[in-house]
C-alpha cells in the first residue's frame, strides 16, 4: 500500500487534486482502497512506498493513463502534467540523477569526496 502526506504551504482555497472514494486495483493487486485526499494549489505533497506499492500506477492515473476501479480523481480541465520516466534507455544516466544536478550544494560535497 502506498502512503500519502501533505504538508501545507499557503492558505488557498484552488483543489488542484482531490481522490474522493478512489480504488485503483492493478491485477489482483488493490494500491488504493477507498482513499480520500484534497490537495489544494500551493501544497507539497510526498508519496512514499515500496517497491510494486503503486507510486507510478497513481502518478499514471493522474495522467489519464488509467481510470480508477471506484470513486472519482478530479484534476483541473486545463491542466497539464510533465513527467520523466525513472529509467530512460537512451541516457546513460537515471532521471533521478538529473534531479540531483539541481542540488547545487550536494554536487559541491560529492565533488569534493570524489
Amino acid at each position: 500500500m502506498i502512503h500519502l502526506f501533505r504538508t501545507k504551504l499557503v492558505d488557498s482555497a484552488a483543489i488542484m487534486i482531490r481522490l474522493q472514494s478512489l480504488t485503483l486495483q492493478r491485477g489482483p493487486q488493490r494500491l488504493l482502497e477507498d482513499a480520500e485526499l484534497t490537495l489544494h494549489a500551493g501544497h507539497k505533497a510526498g508519496l512514499i512506498g515500496a517497491n510494486g506499492a503503486g507510486k507510478s500506477s497513481l502518478f499514471a492515473l493522474l495522467r489519464g493513463e488509467l481510470t480508477p476501479d471506484a470513486g472519482d480523481c478530479l484534476l483541473p480541465a486545463d491542466w497539464r502534467i510533465a513527467h520523466i520516466r525513472q529509467e530512460v534507455d537512451t541516457l546513460e544516466r537515471l532521471a533521478v540523477d538529473y534531479v540531483l544536478d539541481g542540488d547545487e550544494r550536494l554536487r559541491e560535497v560529492q565533488s569534493s569526496l570524489a
